[in-house]
């Protein structure tokens, strides 16, 4: 297996993950997206070079306004009193998809701890705190047992919640 960057000019083959949204990004957006600086996307691929499964990278950060009091205070806490401010900057998980292929076999795990080891390593070129992801209901068990957590326990979005890794835990 090998990961790279996706870049403009390479030839995507066939990706179906099970889910249109996640299939369309991929095959339809993610070179726009990088091309506009707007996200980055990265291939896992096979022995053959198909594409076992990606993901999607952009900035992004937890705000003051993203979550009520009493996470905001929890959020606070994890920084010295000087060091408290309205938001805090994270690196966002913006796809996440494994082929329905290699589904089932721990490489969708196995791809969020190199994910986390990735960031946390190349933090040098800009700092963050936070690892978020957007995830779809279906897939939260999947962000807890990789150790996301929650950022609202009553979040009302009906189809997604947001949810953080504090990078700090590596």
């Amino acid at each position: 297996m090998e990961l790279i960057q996706l870049t403009t000019d390479y030839e995507l083959k066939p990706f179906d993950c099970g889910d249109a949204d996640l299939n369309g990004f991929l095959l339809n957006d993610a070179k726009l997206y990088a091309e506009k600086n707007l996200a980055f996307t990265y291939l896992l691929l096979g022995e053959e070079g198909e594409i076992i499964a990606y993901y999607s990278l952009l900035n992004d950060k937890i705000s003051k306004r993203d979550t009520n009091n009493a996470t905001w205070r929890k959020f606070k806490k994890m920084f010295p009193h000087q060091k408290h401010f309205n938001s805090y900057p994270a690196i966002k998980i913006g796809r996440f998809a494994v082929s329905t292929t290699y589904k089932g076999q721990g490489l969708g795990s196995e791809l969020m701890a190199s994910i986390k080891l990735d960031v946390s390593e190349k933090a040098y070129y800009s700092a963050f705190r936070f690892l978020t992801v957007d995830a779809y209901l279906s897939a939260v068990p999947f962000y807890e047992r990789n150790d996301f957590k929650m950022v609202l326990s009553d979040d009302d979005d009906e189809h997604t919640r947001m949810m953080y890794f504090d990078i700090v835990y590596l």
